[in-house]
């Protein structure tokens, strides 16, 4: 049997940031679609070029090397012709591969909302997709509330994504915007559409407030849709967007969708799942889900008892997928089993070959498992992780020694009366015997320290002369003023390379000062310096 494609839309950088809480920077939004694009979503959706400075900049150059990059607005306005509409322009005039459109489809909408007619409104859509198709772009519908609009006035529903078919929409999409219908609603709902438009070009875009966006979303596909769209980790406005993260494993291992369908996302990529779930956690700054499906903690978790001895013996008794097909692991509770396997693949990834009886990766393991029980989190901290793993197996030389640090905080008023806050940090390292100290100010302690750890490394200067701190993210990991705290420290070079590294201490300035150090050995070990 031939298989059919299912294309994978990913909209976290667009709706995923409507999350309470959740404000991407362009860095931010960088990095996430590097991931995507490495994970191999096919579309990645980056915002809302010309509405904000963030997605302006972002735009101006394609972000993605083999996923489409697409940007979102609103279809022209009423009254205003396709060429002189400014939100339409910016759109053209940013870098993408494809423009979604969001387009009203329920005519109580289109009359509370755009203050317009039905009809008005289908010129909207036809319009705005044509103008898209001329500039040789490809073009997308949102077609906003279609389930609920379908139910009240399906003749008009119907027509409105019939009007962007026919201009030229490579994808319709049917949005469940306010996430309320159920799964064999969608299903039967798809099904007629598909009867006016090629499953091929139909999408499905659902949101979560009954708990069932990813239901929905594949009873879309097996209504006939084939594209879908959601978030990583399930993000988004109120309850969330339909979460990725838990689709991509289905289409590919449940056998009701594997034998019929295929995804962008090969083993190798699937493999990678859970590591790219728990560093987008932490980019967020906050805790992975414990329990979420296929990637959380504890999806392969099982306490001690009749369950635990079942697995050991046949671990199909308890699990519906082998844990390491998404990059996850078993854990028994009385004997954590997460073993060499994930960390030789780990390594391995990172340029580090070792052998799986060598016995320093056996001290690795515990080493990090120890770390990790005292607030380290090295999913999105790759580099202290490949710093950690090469100086436990010997490959990576100690490039200096830190003999102490001292920083003050001085709060005074300046010669004009204002309040000032002035920052310095002493710093006392060693090369090969030779003592260096080093005095500098810095806009807060954490920049005192990185300016003077960084104003004089000896023989190593040159190399870490294009270093730059572009993030820090700081995490409260227990209660009260003496909590246990965690940092991320991201760092980049003048080649574009980014790394981040972590500290925990129950001193903030402390934890900061294990990451600064951190980056800068990264940066040595990467330069290749002896």
């Amino acid at each position: 049997m031939i298989k059919q494609r299912i294309y994978l839309f990913d909209t976290t950088l667009r709706d995923g940031q409507q999350t309470p809480g959740v404000d991407f920077s362009v860095q931010d939004k960088i990095v996430i679609a590097e991931m995507l694009d490495e994970l191999g979503i096919d579309f990645v959706e980056g915002g809302y070029p010309g509405a904000n400075p963030t997605d302006t900049e972002l735009f101006s150059t394609k972000r993605t090397k083999n996923a489409g990059f697409v940007g979102f607005g609103m279809t022209k306005r009423p009254g205003v012709s396709a060429s002189n509409d400014p939100g339409l322009a910016s759109l053209l005039q940013s870098e993408t591969d494809a423009i979604c459109f969001v387009a009203k489809a329920w005519d109580y909408h289109v009359k509370v909302a755009l203050g317009t007619t039905n009809d008005e409104n289908l010129e909207c859509i036809t319009q705005s997709v044509k103008a898209v198709v001329d500039a040789d772009r490809m073009a997308m519908v949102d077609c906003e509330h279609f389930f609920d609009g379908y139910k009240a006035n399906p003749g008009y529903a119907l027509e409105c994504a019939k009007a962007a078919y026919d201009a030229g929409a490579r994808w319709v999409v049917l949005c469940d915007t306010n996430g309320g219908t159920q799964p064999h609603e969608v299903e039967a709902i798809v099904a007629e559409v598909k009867k006016l438009i090629p499953g091929d070009h139909v999408g499905i875009h659902a949101h979560d407030d009954t708990g069932q966006a990813v239901a929905n979303s594949l009873a879309a596909v097996r209504a006939g849709a084939r594209q879908i769209q959601g978030t990583l980790n399930g993000i988004g406005e109120r309850c969330g967007n339909a979460n990725l993260i838990a689709i991509i494993p289905t289409l590919a291992l449940k056998e009701a969708y594997a034998e019929k369908y295929e995804t962008g996302i090969g083993s190798e990529r699937l493999a990678d799942l859970t590591h790219v779930s728990h560093k987008f956690d932490e980019l967020l700054n906050r805790a992975p889900d414990h329990q979420a499906a296929y990637v959380g903690s504890s999806a392969f978790a099982t306490k001690a008892g009749i369950h635990a001895s079942a697995i050991l013996k046949e671990p199909e008794t308890y699990e519906h997928v082998k844990p390491e097909s998404v990059g996850n692991h078993r854990r028994l509770m009385v004997s954590d089993q997460g073993g060499k396997s994930n960390f030789i693949d780990m390594l391995s990834k990172r340029g580090v070959e070792v052998d799986k009886n060598n016995p320093n990766l056996d001290a690795l393991i515990s080493i990090v498992k120890e770390k990790e029980a005292t607030g380290f989190a090295y999913e999105a901290a790759d580099a202290s992780f490949e710093l950690l793993a090469r100086r436990h197996l010997g490959t990576v030389p100690k490039f200096f020694a830190i003999d102490s640090f001292k920083v003050q905080v001085e709060r005074r008023f300046n010669a004009i009366g204002e309040v000032i806050t002035v920052s310095e940090a002493v710093v006392k390292l060693s090369i090969d015997g030779e003592s260096f100290l080093s005095v500098a100010e810095g806009q807060g302690p954490v920049n005192a320290l990185d300016n003077a750890l960084r104003k004089d490394l000896g023989k190593y200067q040159a190399q870490i002369d294009d270093l730059e701190l572009i993030d820090y993210k700081v995490r409260i990991l227990n209660g009260g003023t003496e909590a246990i705290t965690r940092v991320l420290i991201d760092s980049i070079d003048r080649e574009g390379d980014r790394w981040t590294t972590v500290g925990v201490s129950d001193n903030i300035i402390d934890a900061s000062f294990q990451a600064l150090i951190d980056s800068i050995n990264y940066k040595l070990m990467r330069a290749g310096v002896e």
